[in-house]
């Protein structure tokens, strides 16, 4: 491969309105400005909640994966990530809502969360590390992304989502999600050929388009 772009920034780009989609959905836009229903919020998190359950699978599945001992332990960051802040933010969130995490657990998943899960425990189970970095990033790199710009807008005047914001805008979120950057940059320095790029973007554009489904499936309460 040559010298250009870090391989994230270039399916980013190649990716085109299916991440502009994603990134600028209108569930992220009434999370912005405060418009968005506290109903579709709650469903969304709920969700969101049994969505990182099989996240910190792959995130496993990646440690498994891992030929060297320095991925082995970058993996087990991105799990660790998982289970002690992200999952605690949704509890502690739904807490105030009178939502234990039991209760959470306890709930079925929605069409769209079995459909992204699954999508990216079977990219990691059939291919290799590099495939499995890739198909997690929408999400990882994602939500840095978002925070970022939400963070960026004036305050609404509705608080209700700014504990989200402040979560995927601050600085630790934003290093993991750089350190992804990174990652993802190195192996594709060790594995990526131009022959194999078009199944890479496949599998970015596939798990962004889930992303933006996700989004949807707050706004209109799916079962």
């Amino acid at each position: 491969m040559s010298d250009g772009p870090m391989l994230f920034d270039r399916l980013r780009a190649d990716c085109g309105q299916d991440w502009t989609d994603y990134i600028d959905h209108a569930f992220v836009r009434g999370m912005g400005d405060g418009s968005l229903p506290r109903a579709s919020f709650e469903h969304y998190l709920k969700q969101d909640y049994l969505f990182l359950i099989q996240f910190a699978r792959a995130y496993a599945l990646a440690v498994f994966k891992s030929p060297a001992l320095a991925e082995m332990r970058a993996n087990l960051q991105g799990l660790k990530a998982i289970l002690d802040v992200e999952m605690d933010l949704h509890v502690r969130l739904c807490g105030e809502w009178g939502i234990a995490a039991d209760e959470l657990e306890r709930l079925p998943e929605a069409r769209a969360t079995v459909a992204y899960t699954r999508f990216v425990l079977d990219a990691g189970q059939r291919g290799d590390l590099l495939d499995l970095a890739v198909t997690l990033s929408p999400c990882v790199i994602g939500y840095a992304e978002i925070g970022a710009k939400l963070a960026a807008l004036p305050a609404s005047g509705d608080s209700t989502y700014r504990v989200w914001i402040d979560e995927y805008s601050g600085a630790e979120y934003q290093e993991l999600a750089e350190s992804a950057k990174r990652e993802i940059d190195r192996l594709g320095g060790l594995s990526l050929t131009e022959a194999r790029y078009p199944r890479l973007l496949d599998l970015f554009r596939q798990a962004t388009k889930l992303e933006a489904d996700f989004w949807q499936m707050g706004l209109d309460l799916a079962d």
